[in-house]
């Protein structure tokens, strides 16, 4: 693995970085090396450990707008669950396409109210019509969110390292064990 946990000075976590920019801040003196890879790189008179989690030295403050959710595919996919909207069917993102609720022909938008996951098979039957003309039901109107959580970082939280962990589980209750 390549990438690098960056946290805020106050250990929230803030993005992923690629680890030659994480050892770029470090060489910059803005982070401190929280823990590291067991790979090593090594030039002609350096060696060191690839950093897996940095933290800066200096807190950022984060511009956070709770009300605003940037219309985007990942987000849209988050909003419907991956499902398909007309069959209720979970699927894998490659395996969704997009459908323009009332179709772009018939003056339909590209925004949050018009858009909704699909699956190949139901996009097909539906075609360039509206749901009610196709006599397809979706299984919820098409809305902009309400809000997002503080910190999103999209990473499969079941492939993230170790080293990550304890950053990025702050809104999971603790087992009883």
């Amino acid at each position: 693995m390549e990438q690098t946990l960056l946290l805020n000075a106050s250990y929230e976590p803030l993005k992923i970085v690629h680890w030659q920019k994480a050892v770029m801040l470090w060489c910059q003196r803005k982070v401190e090396v929280i823990s590291v890879y067991d790979r090593e790189v090594r030039g002609v008179s350096i060696s060191f450990k690839l950093p897996s989690v940095i933290r800066l030295l200096r807190f950022v403050r984060v511009k956070r707008h709770f009300d605003y959710v940037p219309f985007s595919r990942a987000n849209i996919y988050a909003r419907d669950d991956h499902r398909c909207q007309y069959c209720g069917v979970l699927f894998a993102t490659s395996e969704l396409t997009f459908d323009h609720v009332v179709p772009v022909a018939q003056g339909g938008r590209k925004d949050w109210e018009n858009i909704v996951t699909c699956c190949v098979p139901c996009n097909r039957r539906k075609g360039g019509r509206t749901p009610i003309q196709a006599g397809m039901h979706l299984l919820r109107a098409p809305k902009r969110p309400d809000s997002t959580p503080a910190v999103r970082i999209t990473i499969g939280l079941r492939n993230a390292p170790d080293s990550w962990r304890d950053y990025l589980y702050w809104n999971a209750e603790l087992d009883d064990t």
